[in-house]
């Protein structure tokens, strides 16, 4: 019975010290973190991911102009044939968007092309406006269903086209770094993205003309980043490009 009470003493006592320490120290006990409220996410984060996002990450916001020429770049990359494309499947690159800071890199992309018009919800974009660069068509978004309904993320390189061009020749973290390099990804009109499909330079160019010469030179540095060739015909179609543009500078690279 002794031993019991001293027990409770000893409980008691520690609990008196905790109070007044707390008192004493009232910051010691305030949360570090604040979730942010009613986020609706999305793929597959849950709201311990979301502890107030900060800006966009680096790595998505890398579309930094490189001292070399796209066309310059261009007579670098190995020049070849298709290889076959048995074997290809989305899988052999990526399964999802990964998460970057507790957000999709879908969201991060997104994001990063609305730019400062991006309202947030969480992670989620979920209003904002930006001109299109596959259609050139300024877009104007009040609703996250519109964005979903609207929006693709692109691989400016398809992949089935990198797989064809040197990918499946390349270990299988080189192929998820194509996967979901920032500097592969564009957020896109889906119908476009729909019609480029798998097409390369020589197949598929934007319909928005102006904004062929920064999609070509982006296809040369993805491709000279990760060793993939062109074959002729993609480079003849991305030398008539670069004619018009000679000083269009390469990226990231």
């Amino acid at each position: 019975m002794k031993l019991k009470k001293r027990r409770i003493f000893v409980v008691l006592a520690a609990l008196a010290l905790a109070v007044t320490w707390l008192v004493v120290n009232p910051a010691s006990y305030e949360e570090i973190f604040t979730l942010v409220e009613d986020t609706g996410a999305e793929d597959g984060v849950s709201d311990e991911d979301i502890l107030v996002p900060g800006g966009v990450n680096d790595s998505v916001d890398n579309d930094v102009k490189s001292g070399r020429l796209a066309v310059d770049v261009l007579e670098e990359l190995e020049v070849k044939g298709r290889a076959p494309k048995k074997g290809y499947e989305r899988s052999q690159f990526y399964e999802d968007w990964p998460l970057i800071d507790g957000c999709s890199l879908r969201q991060r992309i997104i994001r990063r092309e609305l730019g400062d018009s991006a309202i947030l919800n969480g992670c989620n974009v979920v209003a904002g406006e930006y001109d299109e660069p596959y259609t050139g068509e300024h877009m104007v978004f009040t609703e996250k269903s519109q964005i979903s309904a609207k929006i693709q993320i692109d691989h400016v390189v398809a992949l089935s086209d990198a797989w064809q061009k040197g990918a499946q020749y390349l270990s299988a973290e080189v192929r998820y770094e194509i996967a979901t390099d920032p500097l592969n990804l564009l957020a896109v009109d889906g119908e476009a993205n729909q019609n480029k499909s798998d097409g390369d330079a020589a197949t598929w160019l934007p319909p928005n003309k102006k904004f062929r010469c920064q999609y070509v030179a982006r296809q040369v540095s993805v491709k000279f980043k990760y060793g993939l060739w062109v074959t002729q015909a993609e480079k003849e179609a991305i030398l008539r490009i670069l004619e018009n543009c000679p000083n269009e500078a390469a990226i990231g690279v």
